[in-house]
């Protein structure tokens, strides 16, 4: 498996490359001299090799993507072999393998990661293992929560001659540019978490997961404060998409279900951008100008949970906030077992199994099977009562609040 995740401009490694068009019309020149062999049926092979499985449909455009055969060349192979029993039409320019695969050419399949949060090392942990089980070719990259250094990679990869690009960036507003190179380039994309012109969409369904929070929050509030709230905390990420802010919208229409009362409560909001360090400071400087109320938190991720427990505990007044996170790392899911949190919960996305469903749905998408333009992850509610039911396996560690949490970066999760 070629790794370019340490730096982005080198080429995967010469073992797993596939070759370029120009190299792959190499042997059949050095051949040109043998009069045992004949072009035409080499060339031939190569078209059959494009196909990978039994049942495998491809258009015209793919087949010369694929052997890098000129259009005319390819349009003839194509009806020889339909006419030879090989091929069969599928449809309107759309040609069916009836052979089986020649060649057991793994998928190549361009994955350019988000950057280095908790919440991407877990996607990329996945990834890697069931790309490894698919048997297929997966070529990473580094996005490094840049817009520029997500546009540099779509042209990397393009020049590799993915099959399919898994993009995981954070910028909405990218988004369009690197749709218009894949689909210049005919590579289909599979967009994580933020959607991109054209591409099937995986990830959250951030509004149902805010959704999930404001009412457990709303339901700890009626509980332990009767319902009385003094101030609600929203910690927001407004750098990274609108449907970032879904999930807070949701939490906001969840908690005033569960509690109309909020409706007539201040409402404070915070850029949540940054590291732990920095989302910290931003909540310190909050409460050093705001008399301790009661004062529910919702947090857009967990890092920024994990900062509001730490800047309240610092400020003496732990016992006048609940905080609500979203992604259900492992530093929060360690906070849900101290006896003592207020953290009420956080809203899991399970990223441990994101690379089992996008390899699948990959995979379905290159044989040409049917595909859901949109799909979404499961979401669930974890709290101190079943963190030790779904994620048993934890490894525990002694929790000061927020830490380690505080090395990790804010990105779009």
């Amino acid at each position: 498996m070629s790794n370019l995740m340490a730096n982005p401009k080198l080429k995967a490694p010469s073992k797993t490359t596939a070759l370029s068009p120009a190299a792959a019309e190499s042997p059949e020149k050095e051949r040109k001299g043998d009069r045992n062999e004949s072009l035409t049926v080499l060339r031939a092979c190569e078209v059959l090799k494009a196909f990978r499985t039994l049942g495998d449909e491809l258009q015209l455009a793919d087949v010369i993507n694929r052997t890098g055969l000129p259009k005319t060349t390819a349009f003839r192979l194509l009806r020889t072999l339909i006419h030879g029993g090989l091929l069969e039409r599928a449809g309107s320019g759309v040609y069916r393998n009836r052979f089986g695969p020649v060649t057991a050419q793994p998928f190549r399949i361009g994955f350019a990661a988000q950057g280095d949060s908790e919440f991407c090392r877990e996607v990329m942990k996945n990834m890697e293992a069931a790309a490894a089980r698919e048997h297929v070719h997966l070529i990473t990259v580094n996005n490094r929560y840049s817009a520029r250094e997500a546009l540099r990679n779509a042209d990397l990869l393009i020049r590799e001659r993915v099959d399919l690009v898994l993009e995981f960036q954070t910028y909405e507003r990218v988004a369009p540019a690197l749709a218009s190179k894949f689909l210049e380039a005919n590579i289909p994309v599979v967009a994580i978490e933020i959607p991109h012109p054209g591409a099937t969409y995986f990830g959250a369904n951030n509004y149902k997961a805010g959704i999930i929070g404001g009412k457990a929050l709303g339901r700890w509030a009626r509980e332990h404060w009767d319902g009385k709230v003094d101030q609600l905390l929203l910690l927001e990420l407004p750098i990274a998409s609108s449907l970032l802010e879904l999930r807070i919208t949701g939490l906001v229409d969840g908690l005033r279900a569960e509690l109309p009362q909020i409706a007539s409560v201040p409402v404070a909001h915070l850029n949540g951008r940054g590291n732990f360090e920095q989302v910290l400071e931003v909540l310190r400087q909050y409460l050093r100008r705001s008399p301790a109320r009661r004062t529910l938190i919702g947090a857009v991720n967990d890092v920024c949970a994990l900062a509001a427990l730490r800047a309240f505990d610092e400020a003496g007044s732990r016992h006048m906030c609940a905080v609500m996170g979203q992604n259900a790392i492992p530093d929060a899911r360690n906070e849900l077992r101290r006896p003592d949190t207020r953290l009420v919960g956080t809203v899991a996305y399970f990223p441990e199994r994101y690379g089992d469903e996008i390899i699948s749905l990959a995979i379905q998408i290159l044989q040409k099977k049917t595909t859901p333009s949109t799909v979404f992850v499961k979401h669930q509610l974890i709290t101190p009562r079943n963190v030790d039911l779904i994620y048993p396996l934890d490894e525990r560690q002694e929790l000061k609040i927020g830490f380690p949490a505080e090395r990790t970066r804010v990105a779009a999760h």
